[in-house]
């Protein structure tokens, strides 16, 4: 397994990077790979919750690569986990939250678990994501020091 974790505060309410983030299709403002994202099936009281399924394109090493994301953990503003499923590779993102009405921070964390003839290149994987890494936290920092700073 190899993972990647970035840690980020913004001056945004919580309640409001919590809407934001938990609608996984605003994957495709924040997240630099991403192409698309489409909410395949709603599911819980806001649409949003565990069981929830969305289908990502990424673009990683110049191939697009699809992933089926189902929300497996949903705890309102503290925790939001997806499980991803592609042909070569297992996804586990984990984003946690903390803050208050001023000020939020997320941790995201990312476990990447290579299937089948991915496993040849999991030694490449450290460098390539620590650049992912470090390119989605500036985005998503960027995008989330956008939205509305109070709550409407």
């Amino acid at each position: 397994m190899k993972d990647v974790e970035r840690t980020i505060t913004v001056p945004v309410p919580l309640s409001a990077v919590w809407e934001y983030l938990t609608d996984f299709t605003h994957t495709e403002q924040w997240d630099p790979p991403t192409e698309r994202t489409q909410l395949v099936l709603a599911n819980g009281q806001d649409g949003k919750g565990e069981g929830t399924v969305y289908r990502n394109t990424s673009s990683m090493l110049g191939n697009s690569t699809e992933v089926t994301y189902t929300v497996t953990e949903y705890v309102p503003q503290q925790r939001f986990q997806l499980r991803g499923d592609a042909s070569a590779m297992q996804l586990l993102d984990t984003i946690t939250f903390a803050g208050d009405e001023t000020t939020t921070t997320v941790t995201y964390h990312a476990e990447f678990h290579p299937q089948g003839a991915a496993k040849l290149v999991e030694p490449l994987l450290p460098l390539g994501l620590k650049r992912i890494g470090d390119k989605t936290a500036d985005q998503l920092e960027e995008t989330l020091r956008s939205l509305p700073s109070t709550d409407a």
